[in-house]
């Protein structure tokens, strides 16, 4: 017998020919689900050749995690078919936490049928039926899936399929899965992939169906919109149930739910998908947000400006973004036989303020910043709360350096966007470092971008936080380092962003006049540091459940009396207070005081200043605060500077 010397462990092993990835790892198909072969995903099936290195790949590991969860797509797919034997195939890929499979049927899936679905994927796993794969021709892919419409369109996108469609169909070759009886090898389903697999379904340790909703095939709106059906699948029970645990709790901070409970803002249908409006309480927080942004910029040397909401079209085909952008942008119309645009970022605006009269190396840095409204389209399907809206303000700046200057002052930027961010209450971040990839959506020259992303690196990597490549991710004009934060149960949000560009301000031919006498081109840089205030406001509603810190909080203390004898008193309190700048109401209705102090607590306000006769003949009053905790007979003044206290120093009660 002929044998093979492959690498396992970092070591040269001889096996005999024929042995595959599974019997060379020793691999028991459930802690060891498949291999990773020359650097690629294998099944535990495939069989090895001579040289090839052999790596094990365990099922709680992020990538075993991927090739659970697509097996549990494919199981759900079987399903779904032996239920409703109409239904066509769409595809099914893992995604973060879970999978999804799409189906074209006659009617869309309502909760009780997900119930049958879950309940018949669980008889299929129960059966242990073997993935089996197999290399076809397209030819005879096409004549086995010729009922699949969506399937055959597939076969003609291979080598081309988006990421999503690669699970599907991914390089030279076409391959098949079959679902074969565990006994008798009968085939019991097949789907077009280009795999891995579990080597049975009896793997499949724990899932849950979540969900079902419309997705329009291959992400375009000008296709059949489909019904997609999402689920979740976990190495085992116990952490599945973490994970539903921890659905429950994002669940309950919903920003969207919490928004209407707190009467801050609503999304009303007659303005149209993405277009919040805001209530005066959730007013007040954004005034917070704001002023206290200007206070910081202004602090830091920055300028505030001011440019319109809409501008002729042509600005946009300078600045570049048409091209790349114009699919993002709403769509024009025109003023005096000229197209307009509503405006989807202030950059260009800014460039125009820069370059209305000419500079001097002595004005370098120039920090000119804006909170602007701008408006872009997003898809109906990915609007979101305020997380994802089609009108925003940016909290934007745009800062104008010499070659000299900019890496020092990215670097100062960069720690600027902390200390904001932590004085709002986050303090776990990592950075992620956008660049550009081989794909023709980026502009300029390669030396530029080189030494732009080198300029971003070398600030990244002195603030001492991790830092995640991100290849390909960059803007078309230039790199960005983008802040991930992690919210108060673990998710991570990206929100400030610092972009370097070198091509926007020769596009506008902006210039200075250097030391020397010479005209030079500023370096650019795009800062924005909420991101957005919409979606700031949002993520920090989520982060602290609604009961926001008493800076931000709309209503900073409320005064319950036990009877409305005592109401003059807490009147007197309030007074002191407003005096200080707290934002404190008095509840005067006719509830009982319990029932107050309730809607209080409802209402997430950080102070609840209780008075009864006691409190009257002290000249005090009786704390109460949003955990329950309570402290009684506190004189007046005592009472107004630890609120007063505790606003100021930004700390969370």
């Amino acid at each position: 017998m002929s044998e093979l010397r492959i690498t396992l462990d970092g070591s040269e092993r001889v096996v005999a020919a024929g042995t595959t990835a599974g019997e060379a790892l020793g691999a028991d198909g459930r802690t060891v689900i498949a291999a990773r072969v020359g650097g690629q995903a294998r099944d535990l099936a495939y069989v090895l050749r001579d040289g090839d290195v052999v790596e094990p790949i365990a099922i709680d590991s992020p990538e075993g995690r991927a090739i659970m969860r697509h097996s549990a797509a494919h199981v759900m797919a079987q399903a779904v078919q032996e239920l409703f034997p109409e239904a066509r195939l769409g595809i099914g890929p893992p995604v973060e936490n879970g999978f999804y499979y799409d189906f074209d049927v006659e009617h869309p899936f309502q909760p009780e049928d997900l119930k049958r679905v879950e309940k018949k994927m669980r008889e299929i796993v129960k059966q242990g039926q073997r993935f089996s794969r197999r290399v076809v021709a397209d030819d005879e892919a096409r004549e086995e899936l010729a009922a699949e419409p969506y399937k055959l369109e597939l076969i003609g996108l291979k080598g081309a399929a988006a990421d999503e469609e690669s699970v599907e169909v991914g390089g030279g070759e076409l391959t098949i899965y079959d679902n074969l009886d565990a006994k008798s090898g009968e085939l019991r389903w097949k789907d077009l992939c280009r795999g891995p697999h579990l080597p049975s379904t009896r793997v499949i340790p724990a899932f849950k169906l979540m969900r079902s909703g419309g997705a329009y095939w291959r992400g375009s709106e000008k296709n059949p919109q489909l019904q997609r059906i999402y689920g979740t699948a976990w190495e085992s029970r116990e952490k599945q149930d973490e994970y539903l645990s921890f659905l429950e709790e994002a669940e309950k901070r919903d920003h969207r739910k919490l928004g209407a409970e707190l009467d801050l803002f609503s999304f009303p249908p007659e303005l149209g998908s993405g277009l919040p409006v805001f209530h005066p309480k959730g007013g007040i927080v954004r005034k917070e947000m704001e002023d206290y942004m200007r206070r910081r910029q202004q602090e830091a040397g920055y300028e505030f400006v001011n440019t319109p909401h809409i501008t002729k079209s042509s600005l946009f085909e300078i600045s570049g973004h048409l091209p790349y952008y114009g699919d993002d942008m709403f769509s024009p119309f025109e003023v005096d036989e000229v197209e307009y645009r509503v405006k989807p970022m202030n950059c260009p605006m800014h460039n125009l303020i820069f370059r209305a009269r000419g500079r001097s190396y002595r004005e370098l840095p120039l920090r000119m910043c804006e909170f602007g409204s701008v408006y872009r389209y997003e898809k109906s399907g990915v609007v979101h709360g305020l997380t994802r809206v089609r009108g925003m303000t940016q909290d934007d700046s745009h800062i104008y350096t010499t070659k000299e200057q900019m890496g020092d002052e990215i670097k100062s930027l960069l720690g600027f966007v902390l200390s904001v961010l932590r004085d709002f209450g986050l303090s776990e971040f990592f950075l992620e470092l956008s660049t550009k990839d081989d794909s023709d959506k980026f502009i300029g020259d390669d030396a530029d971008w080189a030494e732009a992303t080198e300029a971003l690196r070398q600030a990244a990597e002195e603030s001492g936080l991790e830092l995640v490549d991100d290849p390909g991710g960059a803007a078309f004009y230039g790199p960005k380092i983008s802040v991930q934060a992690k919210d108060a149960i673990g998710r991570t949000w990206q929100l400030s962003t610092i972009q370097l560009d070198f091509n926007q301000p020769k596009r506008f031919g902006l210039e200075y006049q250097a030391a020397d006498g010479t005209r030079q081109t500023p370096a650019m840089i795009h800062r924005a540091l909420f991101g957005s205030i919409e979606r700031f406001f949002g993520v920090l509603l989520e982060h602290y459940a609604g009961a926001l810190p008493p800076w931000l909080a709309p209503v900073q203390a409320v005064g319950i009396p036990i009877s409305d004898d005592h109401v003059p008193h807490l009147q007197k309190i309030a007074s002191k207070l407003r005096d200080r700048g707290i934002r404190v109401e008095v509840d005067t209705s006719g509830d009982r005081m319990q029932k107050k102090i309730r809607n209080a607590q409802k209402q997430k306000v950080p102070f609840m200043l209780l008075a009864g006769d006691d409190d009257v003949a002290k000249d005090a009053v009786s704390f109460r605060y949003r955990n329950g905790e309570q402290k009684n007979g506190i004189p007046i003044d005592e009472a107004v500077e630890e609120i007063v206290k505790a606003v100021e120093s930004r700390v969370q009660v």
